[in-house]
């Protein structure tokens, strides 16, 4: 097999150390070599490491993504002049059970990245990274929030209070009024359904009966403690939203194009400018980006039959973001894409169809990047328009199967 990296590291990472194995091809009768050292993960210890493979004239080093612990020394090798630094996935390169160990494992990678048998993960720029640290971390903080929400609405049905079934936010304008007032000792549920605001107002009957209960001083304790948490969750997220504002500066105008797709906000063009690092010159098409984000199926055949076709795990926070986004964007009006998911789940069910349109939004958003223009909507009548004889003989079967006669004319 052909050497592509004569002299290739391989790095096996632990939380503590990583195990080293550098591998230099032999020429003519010499022998390949391949020294195995261990180094600690510290950042003198990496920097050592630096110097010892630019010592060995290292041309290739491959690490294994092991959790978050690769991390210190891509950013502190990734800079090494001259030198490929890759880092790959773990599937990709796992190696046969009973025969792993650190050192094999380095070996193997030395191996695999002599001979480039691996290809690198994505590793976005600084800037990049910087914003993919916000964006996770607000996602992080906002799903803290939702999670004391759910313990606060579990403490009111403790105390009897049914204040959810009939207001949608608990935390909002009229809700939290009716919070601070039980908590406050307040126990005449119609002046407390009389704070309702807007058009909560005309469910103020439901609402005097959800408020009443058996909210003691034991409830009061723990629901002033939940708002507290909720306030100061509310508050880390706003601040979270400033910060990305001044950091995601440089790729507004690419957050600006996604948000021009019907049923993406901010939020949602945050977490995907962060996730797919704002430059689509790293997919060769609209395909490898949808393929890269999980969300087209895989191959898995085998003697002529398709064992399985489900999608292949993709970045989570990049999926989340999409499925929320999929979720808004079924609820749209009159759109191609709400058309897309009406179709396919009629057929496959939503979840698939869920699926479909985060592949169509990747698509759009590739296309949208490289030629540098905004979203052009097909419209939700697209289907229609592409197959108006399929489309008439649906209507008139829908019709006859209610009990209609239907005769046809040609529009003038």
């Amino acid at each position: 097999m052909e050497v592509l990296h004569a002299r290739c590291a391989g790095l096996d990472i632990s939380k503590k150390d990583a195990k080293v194995c550098v591998r230099i091809a032999g020429a003519g009768r010499r022998k390949t070599s391949e020294t195995v050292t261990t180094f600690g993960a510290t950042t003198r210890q990496i920097l050592t490491l630096r110097e010892h493979l630019v010592a060995e004239k290292v041309t290739c080093v491959v690490m294994e993504a092991t959790s978050d612990y690769w991390k210190p020394f891509y950013y502190l090798l990734e800079d090494l002049p001259g030198v490929e630094v890759m880092l790959v996935n773990a599937r990709h390169v796992k190696n046969l059970p009973g025969r792993k160990t650190d050192v094999a494992d380095a070996t193997w990678l030395a191996q695999l990245g002599a001979h480039g048998l691996v290809r690198g993960s994505f590793v976005p720029p600084e800037p990049i990274r910087q914003l993919r640290d916000l964006t996770r971390t607000r996602t992080a903080v906002i799903r803290e929030r939702t999670r004391e929400i759910q313990r606060l609405e579990k403490l009111l049905e403790d105390a009897g209070i049914k204040l959810s079934s009939v207001a949608t936010d608990i935390t909002g304008v009229s809700g939290r009024a009716m919070l601070e007032a039980l908590i406050a000792g307040e126990t005449d549920p119609a002046a407390m359904a009389d704070l309702a605001r807007k058009q909560l107002r005309r469910k103020i009957p439901q609402l005097t009966e959800a408020l009443y209960g058996r909210f003691t001083s034991h409830h009061a304790f723990l629901a002033r403690m939940h708002l507290d948490l909720i306030d100061q969750h509310t508050a880390a997220i706003a601040q979270l939203t400033d910060r990305i504002e001044v950091v995601i500066a440089p790729f507004r105008h690419f957050r600006d194009l996604i948000c021009t797709i019907p049923g993406i906000g901010g939020r949602t063009a945050d977490v995907i400018v962060a996730e797919t690092g704002a430059d689509m010159t790293r997919f060769p098409t609209a395909d490898h980006l949808a393929s890269w984000a999980g969300t087209t199926p895989g191959n898995n055949e085998s003697a002529g039959k398709v064992k399985s076709s489900r999608t292949r795990p993709g970045n989570p926070y990049l999926q989340g973001a999409l499925g929320i986004a999929a979720i808004s964007i079924a609820h749209t009006r009159g759109t191609y894409l709400a058309a897309k998911y009406r179709r396919i789940a009629t057929r496959r069910g939503p979840l698939k169809a869920n699926v479909a349109v985060q592949r169509a939004v990747l698509i759009a958003i590739w296309n949208m990047a490289t030629t540098d223009t905004e979203y052009i909507d097909p419209g939700g009548d697209y289907f229609t328009h592409l197959h108006p004889d399929k489309a008439r003989v649906k209507a008139v079967r829908q019709l006859e199967a209610m009990g209609y006669h239907v005769t046809l004319d040609q529009a003038s």
